[in-house]
């Protein structure tokens, strides 16, 4: 729990009981999570509660957001290059139609995309659409 307790304050994020036990939730996970699994994954979860130390935790540069065109937001820890000022973790996500789950690819990062003159970059995603390694191997 100690080095839960520093990588929150690491991120000057207040080490609340809550705040522990979703991190250490997140951290045990391969795949990103929507609210909703984390949820039903805690006991005596308060959803506002919650919400908001996801919330306290994105814009701490902690966890990122993705969208994976399944209408559900997910969330994947970031990269410790992540911080208060902004996400650095450009990095391409896949999803997979078989079982129908988030994988942040880290080493497969998104190329520099250059934007005409007076355009300005707000967010950058790239999400691939396929059959992850697993189920390729359990359904092939």
């Amino acid at each position: 729990m100690k080095e839960l307790e520093s990588q929150l304050i690491e991120k000057q994020i207040k080490p609340t009981a809550m705040r522990l036990v979703v991190l250490d939730f997140l951290v045990k996970q391969e795949n990103a999570v929507s609210l909703t699994d984390i949820e039903l994954n805690l006991d005596k979860t308060d959803r506002v509660t919650l919400y908001r130390s996801i919330k306290t935790f994105e814009e701490h540069g902690l966890v990122h957001r993705i969208d994976d065109g399944t209408g559900i937001t997910k969330f994947a820890l970031c990269q410790p290059s992540c911080t208060v000022e902004g996400h650095h973790d450009l990095h391409v996500h896949f999803y997979c139609t078989v079982c129908e789950e988030t994988h942040c690819l880290p080493k497969t990062q998104i190329p520099e995309v250059r934007l005409p003159a007076g355009y300005e970059r707000e967010e950058t995603s790239l999400l691939v659409k396929g059959v992850c390694a697993e189920c390729k191997r359990t359904y092939a």
